[in-house]
C-alpha cells in the first residue's frame, strides 16, 4: 500500500508541474509587442476588437471550452484552406501559450 506521504507528494507535483510548464519568462517589453501583434495583425482578420470579421471572434466567451493546445496549434500551424497563416518561426511556443492565456482570460479587451 502506498504511504500517505507518497500520495501527498504525487498530488503536490501534479499541482505544481503545470505551473512550471506554463510559467512565463516573457519580458514586459515582449508582452507589449505581443499585445500589439494581437490587436493589429490578428485584429486585421479577427476584428479590431477581436469580435470577429474575416476570422472568427477571439473573445474570452467564444474561446471558452477550447483547449489551450488546440488554440496554440492553430496559431503555430495556421489552418489549411483559410487565410489563417502559420506563426511558427515568428512566435515560439511560450509566446503562443502566453497569447492564448491572455485571449482566454479576456485581458486584451476581448471580453
Amino acid at each position: 500500500m502506498l504511504s500517505k506521504s507518497l500520495i501527498n507528494n504525487f498530488f503536490i507535483q501534479a499541482l505544481v508541474f503545470p505551473c512550471t510548464v506554463f510559467a512565463t519568462d516573457i519580458s514586459d517589453n515582449r508582452q507589449q509587442e505581443l499585445i500589439h501583434l494581437i490587436k493589429h495583425d490578428c485584429g486585421s482578420c479577427h476584428g479590431m476588437t477581436l469580435n470577429g470579421g474575416l476570422g472568427s471572434p477571439l473573445t474570452a466567451v467564444k474561446l471558452k471550452g477550447k483547449s489551450n493546445e488546440a488554440l496554440s496549434s492553430i496559431i503555430m500551424n495556421g489552418v489549411a484552406g483559410t487565410p489563417m497563416p502559420p506563426w511558427k518561426g515568428i512566435l515560439d511556443k511560450q509566446e503562443v501559450a502566453w497569447m492564448v492565456k491572455q485571449l482566454k482570460a479576456g485581458t486584451l479587451g476581448n471580453n
